[in-house]
């Protein structure tokens, strides 16, 4: 399936339409700074597969550029598990296109959206850095439309 996506939310709650979330690994946490970053989605792997969500959509890098965008412009405040508000905010995006990786001279790997957030409670750092929140997770609304895709893989676990 294909999402057609209309906003995004990181670690929000999904609204309307289709609802919709995506997870993705933090990769790195600062502990002196309370950062932490990774991938809030990934659309296609570096062997160029699209990913399949753990919902069993897609997310074309083009619709999750636009999302990205509109996220970075409205809010960049992030939640506790898709509730509680204002726990981080994000100080860090780019979302990795062909053309962006061609920009900065490397090679095309993974196409999708890296962020950074430096969280502002102390509970949720505390659980962060225990390792309890080990993943980013996105939400929004979207309009599903089938789409047929050959070698897609699924996200990992």
């Amino acid at each position: 399936m294909q999402e057609r996506l209309r906003c995004a939310r990181v670690l929000l709650q999904p609204s309307s339409v289709r609802s919709w979330e995506v997870r993705a690994r933090v990769a790195k946490v600062d502990g002196d700074k309370r950062l932490a970053f990774g991938w809030a989605s990934v659309a296609v792997d570096a062997d160029g597969r699209p990913v399949i969500d753990h919902q069993g959509d897609l997310i074309p890098i083009a619709e999750l550029e636009r999302a990205a965008y509109d996220y970075v412009i409205r809010s960049r405040d992030a939640s506790e598990m898709h509730g509680r508000r204002g726990v981080a905010t994000l100080v860090e995006s780019v979302v990795l296109t062909p053309e962006k990786y061609a920009a900065l001279g490397l090679p095309v790997g993974p196409l999708g959206w890296r962020v950074g957030f430096k969280v502002t409670d102390d509970d949720v750092w505390q659980r962060v850095k225990a390792g309890d929140f080990r993943e980013f997770s996105i939400g929004g609304s979207a309009t599903r439309q089938p789409v047929r895709v050959e070698g897609a893989i699924r996200a990992a676990d």
